[in-house]
């Protein structure tokens, strides 16, 4: 479970970008005692969250930033910063050396129900420039560190630099030592590391060599980036692009018998589905009930456009609640109305699971302090003249209560900013 993420440079965002799902340690958690789950290690930590802004605010970017995060771990290049993915103000040049290129990203989670992991990477267009992963066992003790890593020095020669100025194509060559700091390591597994982190052209993080080194904490945090960390980011027609991933992990869910609670939500009358192997996101016929007790058949295809998405969609709800994944859905609501939107919180919220689901709207009507705490609760604003990003959370405002039943007015109106009549 994520606990903290941090982000600087990314996109439309420039400055520091705080996300939290700590649940708070005020009383107000009692009036929601299914919106989070309390650890082993003291840590109460929140089941849903939502994020409300307006078209091209910079929602879908944050949970890009997210897919960006984890491509430095799905990946066998050297990790570095690209010119496409940093803030637009610090891409001023074409020249990179003349840009502000360094990007930071921060997470701490909660991994096996008893872990807690800080992790801390920093990287600009030569390549890493700073790695760091702690540990701990409980909330109140200090993080101990397992490995930093920190370029010492680097030296950078561009390879042609009137080619690179009249063809755009940037060609350099970079020459960077590093120290490596394994407190608890044995000496040949950190002689083993600080050979292949100085080596020229090294690939990878140094918490992935470490897990194929056999550190426990490693693999550990690693797995969980590659396989649990789930953003979906923006797409015009999720169906479709499920279809054409078409993994095996889908088929696998949905032959599980529980994952028809949840696709029924969109309809009750909807009683079964013949899962058809091949194409299951199109060619899956849906079966129904009528009121006189018949049933009728439709292909999937020919279905309405809510209840394809929701077909694959609700493989994700199924990842929260039975695999505890971390899912970020951009704009998944868009083809779900309130009603259904609320069946879908409620039931994440009612099962005990390890999992979290975060998920950004246009949809004012979760602005509502009966279902959601204020911690759970984001907004995200675009300055007008800059065009730079902000996220915050509705707890950033003390004037607003509890006993405040239409937050969306405050909304509509531009008080809690995050709207496009700014």
């Amino acid at each position: 479970m994520i606990l903290n993420y941090k982000f600087t440079n990314f996109m439309s965002f420039r400055d520091n970008v705080e996300f939290s799902m700590i649940a708070p340690k005020t009383k107000v958690k009692k009036r929601f005692p299914d919106n989070y789950i309390t650890s082993e290690t003291g840590t109460d930590v929140l089941k849903t969250a939502v994020i409300v802004g307006e078209n091209a605010g910079g929602k879908s970017n944050f949970v890009r930033s997210l897919s960006y995060f984890q491509s430095f771990f799905m990946e066998t290049e050297k990790p570095k910063a690209y010119k496409n993915a940093i803030n637009t103000n610090n891409n001023l040049d074409f020249c990179p050396q003349k840009d502000k290129t360094l990007q930071s990203f921060d997470v701490e989670v909660l991994l096996n129900e008893k872990n807690l992991y800080l992790y801390h990477l920093e990287v600009d267009f030569e390549g890493i420039v700073k790695e760091a992963f702690y540990f701990k066992n409980q909330i109140k003790e200090k993080y101990k560190k397992i490995f930093s890593m920190e370029r010492d020095e680097a030296t950078i020669k561009c390879e042609n630099e009137n080619e690179c100025a009249n063809n755009h194509k940037c060609h350099f060559q970079v020459d960077a030592t590093y120290f490596l700091d394994l407190p608890e390591s044995e000496n040949a597994i950190e002689k083993s590391l600080e050979k292949v982190t100085n080596k020229e052209n090294a690939i990878g993080l140094t918490v992935i060599r470490l897990a194929i080194l056999g550190n426990e904490h490693a693999i550990i945090f690693t797995d969980w980036v590659k396989n649990d960390l789930c953003p979906e980011t923006n797409i015009i027609n999720y169906d479709i692009y499920k279809s054409m991933k078409n993994e095996n992990d889908d088929l696998r869910i949905l032959h599980d018998s529980r994952y028809l609670d949840i696709f029924r939500m969109i309809d009750y009358s909807i009683i079964d589905f013949k899962l058809d192997e091949e194409k299951p996101f199109s060619k899956t016929i849906i079966v129904r009930e009528k009121k006189d007790g018949g049933t009728f058949s439709r292909e999937l295809a020919r279905d309405s456009s809510g209840v394809r998405e929701f077909f694959a969609w609700a493989v994700q709800i199924f990842k929260v609640v039975y695999e505890n994944k971390i899912v970020f859905a951009d704009e998944m609501d868009r083809v779900l109305n309130p009603v259904l939107s609320d069946r879908v919180i409620s039931f994440i919220c009612g099962k005990k699971h390890f999992g979290q689901f975060i998920f950004t709207t246009h949809n004012v009507l979760h602005l509502d302090l009966k279902n959601y705490m204020k911690e759970q609760i984001y907004f995200i604003t675009k300055d007008i003249e800059t065009l730079e990003s902000e996220l915050y959370s509705l707890a950033d405002f003390p004037e607003i209560r509890y006993e405040t039943t239409k937050i969306y007015e405050f909304y509509m109106k531009g008080i809690l900013g995050g709207t496009a009549i700014e």
